[in-house]
């Protein structure tokens, strides 16, 4: 019998570490993982906007620089 009742209460505590996280737990890993998103886009823009030539150039004028 008391190995009945481990067996349960182990099946049970599983049980509820199974169920994830909550609603607001996940909303929050929501909200971090779009500002990591959001700095990562910010960063690469301003790298991608540094390397870009200009694009008010002519292909001539590019040309002779």
């Amino acid at each position: 019998m008391k190995k009945l009742f481990s067996l349960l209460f182990v099946a049970g505590a599983l049980s509820i570490v199974s169920c994830g996280p909550s609603a607001e737990e996940q909303a929050k890993m929501e909200a971090e993982a779009k500002a990591k998103m959001d700095s990562l886009f910010n960063a690469a823009s301003a790298a991608v906007s540094e390397v870009a030539p200009d694009s008010t150039a002519t292909p001539d004028s590019a040309a002779t620089h």
